[in-house]
């Protein structure tokens, strides 16, 4: 059967008071609880799902935080995939002596 760890990966977009006009940050929440920003991994939401798509995730489901309205938006692209097999440990036989 098989075992699956879950991430999240969560796409930030507001409005900047200065010229800039718009500020987007990409933030990985890995299955073991850990938070990373890795808005410089990547501009693009597309850009970020293929590099964890090459590290075997699987985008289950994207989501939009429907609460924000005008100058911000919030996705969460919801990604799965198999945990590894642990690694078996074989006894060694006694050897006859």
């Amino acid at each position: 059967m098989a075992k699956w760890e879950y991430a999240l990966l969560v796409r930030r977009r507001m409005a900047r008071v200065d010229a800039a006009g718009w500020e987007v940050t990409f933030h990985w929440y890995g299955p073991d609880g850990s938070m990373l920003d890795v808005t410089p991994f990547g501009e693009t939401a597309l850009a970020h799902l293929n590099r964890a798509g090459g590290q075997g995730w699987e985008l289950v489901s994207v989501s939009e935080n429907p609460s924000l309205e005008g100058t911000s938006e919030l996705h969460r692209y919801h990604l799965k995939r198999t945990t590894p097999a642990p690694a078996t440990i074989r006894r060694r036989r006694p050897t006859p002596r």
